[in-house]
């Protein structure tokens, strides 16, 4: 799908123009990707997965799957951020393997879909679960707004201050999620169930109901990837990189596997499915009304920490689109003061904004993000195989199980790509055709620009 201007010799001779200043190291970096990973799929998704089986064991396996899937894609991007130390991220790994057009209608569907979706999709979380705790019916639109206004002023203030609040709300989200699985462990008297059989309670195929399953899962599990997005200002990116991806996603995991434990044996699966959230059901069940609380509040700092990772790396791709020539120049500007790429940021916003007020329900935000970034993500790890083939030799790091780590990676984006196909090919079509039209606005853009 690509043409001559847009060949990989001829991105290779582009002259690389100066990045954002490497000021993020390794507590930020970290604190930024697992703030992403930790968001709302924690509280929300459970239950989602719970519609569609009666053994615990079953959900439990779907949990550790997302997590062995996560770290394969860690692993890989691992790799690539490394050679390809950059602003953009996957925006990075595409233009350099497949050419400009394939980055260009990959940065389209980013900035268009992609990140506009997460953000609302978690944005309003946090203002549901603010209108719970405070008794109020202020308009979720309304109060997610504020916050993403709010958030992005964070952002172009500074990324080291970007990256300090990322780290606090991080280690206030983990701790408190570690709180819970400890506190679990103690007062559930056992998490032994009958294993029973997969009942799924849709009306679907063991192998149909993978796709929402896993689209629930990997939804909680997403932001692993989102790192390589700030890897133009990460320190010592050869050393710090591959300790995030890794600490980052091996971290989320057990976390993860902790707390659905604690959701499993605390609450039948049966009653589990009948609920909104699960988690202050969970915590009220063992700890009272205090616990509740303690759980809605925490809800409050995971989103609001989530949605204020997003907001920092989705303009760094944007930022980097623009500095190629294949965005408006002005997205490419730098803050004189803050040294932030504010332009992208506030062009961020006012896209999220309008994502929050016209689009439907979370679970389609999450679905319409999972589903195109997976088609993206797959051809990001394609790509290692590409790049090796490519320019053969010594690495500062490899991925370690190549090829046979980022091989089933890819299988598996492909896997979850065709599901979701078949199993919401209405929606699916939707995100493909905004996709596609990526292409042609590039040979549009190309005409037009020179």
């Amino acid at each position: 799908m690509n043409d001559p201007a847009g060949s990989t010799s001829a991105v290779a001779t582009t002259p690389l123009r100066p990045d954002l200043p490497r000021r993020v190291g390794f507590l930020g970096a970290l604190g930024v990707m697992a703030g992403i990973m930790i968001g709302s799929g924690i509280f929300r998704t459970p239950t989602v997965i719970a519609q569609y089986t009666d053994a615990w064991w079953w959900v439990m396996l779907a949990w550790i799957g997302g997590g062995l899937l996560s770290l394969a894609g860690a692993l890989t991007y691992a790799e690539l951020a490394v050679k390809y130390p950059r602003s953009g991220g996957i925006y990075v790994f595409l233009r350099e393997a497949y050419g400009r057009a394939t980055a260009f209608t990959f940065g389209w569907t980013y900035l268009l879909i992609s990140k506009p979706l997460a953000a609302a999709g978690i944005a309003i979380i946090f203002a549901e679960h603010l209108n719970t705790l405070a008794g109020t019916t202020i308009d979720p639109r309304l109060t997610t707004t504020l916050v993403l206004a709010g958030l992005t002023w964070v952002n172009v203030v500074g990324v080291r201050q970007g990256a300090g609040l990322a780290t606090a709300l991080t280690a206030l989200k983990m701790g408190a999620l570690l709180v819970i699985a400890l506190v679990g462990a103690a007062m559930i008297p056992g998490l032994q169930r009958e294993a029973g059989t997969v009942t799924l309670v849709k009306d679907l195929s063991p192998w149909m109901a993978i796709a929402p399953v896993m689209t629930a899962v990997m939804w909680t599990y997403d932001g692993w990837s989102d790192v390589g997005a700030i890897a133009g200002e990460v320190r010592e990116p050869t050393r710090t990189l591959p300790r995030v991806y890794v600490a980052g996603t091996l971290g989320v995991t057990l976390l993860y596997l902790g707390v659905n434990g604690v959701y499993v044996g605390a609450i039948p699966l049966g009653e589990m499915r009948q609920m909104s959230t699960v988690a202050p059901e969970v915590m009220g069940l063992l700890l009272g009304q205090w616990g509740a609380l303690g759980v809605t509040l925490l809800v409050l700092v995971s989103t609001l920490g989530s949605t204020h990772g997003s907001i920092l790396t989705g303009a760094r791709v944007s930022f980097a689109q623009a500095r190629d020539g294949l965005l408006f120049a002005f997205l490419a500007k730098i803050h004189p003061r803050y040294e932030t790429p504010a332009a992208s940021l506030w062009v961020q916003l006012c896209l999220s904004t309008i994502a929050v007020w016209s689009l439907g329900t979370f679970e389609r935000l999450a679905g319409g993000f999972v589903f195109t970034m997976w088609i993206f993500y797959g051809l990001a790890a394609l790509a290692l195989f590409i790049l090796r083939r490519r320019a053969p030799g010594e690495r500062a790091f490899a991925c370690p199980g190549y090829p046979f780590v980022p091989g089933v990676f890819v299988l598996a984006a492909l896997a979850m790509t065709l599901l979701s196909i078949v199993e919401s090919p209405r929606d699916t079509l939707v995100w493909l055709g905004v996709l596609g039209a990526g292409f042609p606005v590039y040979w549009v853009w190309r005409r037009v620009s020179g």
